[in-house]
């Protein structure tokens, strides 16, 4: 059985860069931590049809399987809380599953977004504005977040300590 922590974030929060110090460092040496990006699975295939929420279910199964004996911390823009349980069918390896919510200030948002190269189609006042709201929505409902980070101030490194420690007292408790 398998343990599933989902760190969940508006964009430009850090959660790609918080990632990959866990990749470089090796942090998690028990657990698979993989990204959106490194599932293949289109968004933009699901978008828009019926089955979109079908979505989280099939990036979900996949990252299970790319994560193979290793438990999974899963980062994601889409995957929260609310609603979860209803959108997604678990795969049987699963045991439990915890979210952990990750927010910088509105104006981190902004200065981490512009600042993406225009390819990445981020730096729009539209885009930037929906991921200030979307962070408005974690910071309304960090208490339905096992772990909630403002990382405003830290650097990627000390936000990386925080998330790691987190991750192995779940693992920790779960196995006494």
């Amino acid at each position: 059985m398998k343990h599933l922590i989902i760190l969940c974030a508006p964009c430009g929060t850090g959660k790609s860069t918080v990632n990959q110090i866990f990749k470089r460092r090796g942090l998690l040496p028990d657990y698979a931590t993989l990204d959106s990006d490194d599932i293949d699975i289109s968004w933009l295939d699901y978008k828009g049809t019926e089955r979109e929420d079908q979505y989280y279910t099939d990036n979900l199964k996949r990252a299970v399987e790319i994560a193979d004996d290793k438990n999974l911390l899963l980062v994601s823009a889409g995957m929260n809380p609310i609603n979860f349980f209803e959108k997604v069918t678990l795969p049987d390896e699963i045991s439990d599953t915890h979210f952990i919510a990750m927010v910088c200030s509105d104006e981190e948002i902004r200065k981490r977004l512009e600042a993406r190269p225009a390819e990445r189609n981020c730096g729009s006042d539209e885009f930037i504005q929906s991921q200030i709201e979307y962070a408005a929505w974690f910071k309304k409902n960090r208490g339905k977040f096992q772990k909630f980070i403002d990382n405003t101030g830290q650097t990627p490194e000390e936000t990386a300590q925080i998330i790691a420690e987190y991750v192995k007292e779940v693992t920790y408790s779960k196995q006494s």
